[in-house]
C-alpha cells in the first residue's frame, strides 16, 4: 500500500548515512515527474543527480554525509521569492520521496555550491536534498511546543491546531524552527527569522502547515 503524504510527514526524519543501494529506474522516473511538475508550476530548476558523489566536500562526506550518491539540487533564477519557493517545493519532494520508501536530508550550508551551481547552468543554489535508502530511518529531534510558535485570535479551530503541529514536523536550518504562525478567522500568516535560511525555512513551514490544516480551510495573508 502506498504511503500518503500525511503519513510521510509523520515518518520522515533526517538521515545522513545511506546504504549502497541504487534507486530503481521506475522510482527515479516518479521522482523526475514530480520534480518537473514543481519546476513548471513555480519556474524553478530543481535537478535530480543520480550516482554522483560531488555534492559535499571530502571532510563533510567523511564525517556527516556517508553514502550520499543521489541528491536534489534546489536551484532557480535569482529572485526575491526564490528561497521560499525552493523550500516549499523541497518539502513536497522530500515527503514524496518518503512515500516511495526513500529517506532524505536537507543540507544548506555544507554543500559544494560551485559544483552544484555548474550543474544547473550557474543559477542560484539554495541547498540540496540527499536522497536514497537510509542506513537507518532516523530519529525524532527535540521540537518546540505549538504555543511557542503560534497564536490564534479567539479559540483556535482544529484545522489551525493541526497545521501548527504539522509545521513543527518540517525540517529547518539548524533545527531552529524560527517561524511564527498567526491566525484570525480563516486568515493565516507566517513569519520567520533565521538569517540566510529564512526564505527556505518559511517555504518548508508553509508546505507542512498546508498539509496539516488543509488548503481549503484557510488563506495566507
Amino acid at each position: 500500500m502506498i504511503m500518503k503524504i500525511e503519513e510521510a510527514m509523520q515518518s520522515r526524519h533526517m538521515v545522513r548515512k545511506y546504504k549502497d543501494k541504487p534507486i530503481p529506474v521506475e522510482v527515479i522516473k516518479q521522482l523526475n515527474d514530480r520534480i518537473n511538475e514543481n519546476n513548471d508550476k513555480y519556474d524553478l530548476s530543481i535537478k535530480l543527480m543520480v550516482n554522483d558523489k560531488k555534492a559535499f566536500n571530502a571532510v563533510i562526506k567523511m564525517i556527516l554525509a556517508k553514502g550520499v550518491n543521489n541528491y536534489l539540487i534546489l536551484a532557480g533564477k535569482d529572485r526575491p521569492d526564490l528561497d521560499e519557493k525552493l523550500g516549499y517545493c523541497g518539502a513536497d519532494l522530500m515527503l514524496f520521496a518518503q512515500t516511495l520508501g526513500l529517506n532524505t536530508w536537507w543540507a544548506g550550508g555544507t554543500i559544494n555550491k560551485k559544483r552544484t551551481s555548474q550543474e544547473v547552468g550557474g543559477q542560484k543554489v539554495v541547498g540540496i536534498v540527499s536522497i536514497g535508502y537510509g542506513a537507518t530511518q532516523g530519529v525524532s529531534h527535540k521540537s518546540k511546543k505549538a504555543e511557542d510558535i503560534s497564536s490564534y485570535k479567539g479559540t483556535a479551530p482544529e484545522w489551525f491546531i493541526n497545521g501548527v503541529n504539522a509545521a513543527l514536523l518540517a525540517p529547518t536550518a539548524l533545527n531552529k524552527q524560527a517561524f511564527f504562525i498567526k491566525g484570525e478567522g480563516n486568515k493565516v500568516s507566517m513569519s520567520c527569522d533565521n538569517g540566510i535560511f529564512t526564505g527556505a525555512d518559511l517555504g518548508l513551514g508553509k508546505y507542512h502547515f498546508e498539509i496539516g490544516a488543509g488548503k481549503d480551510n484557510f488563506e495566507w495573508v
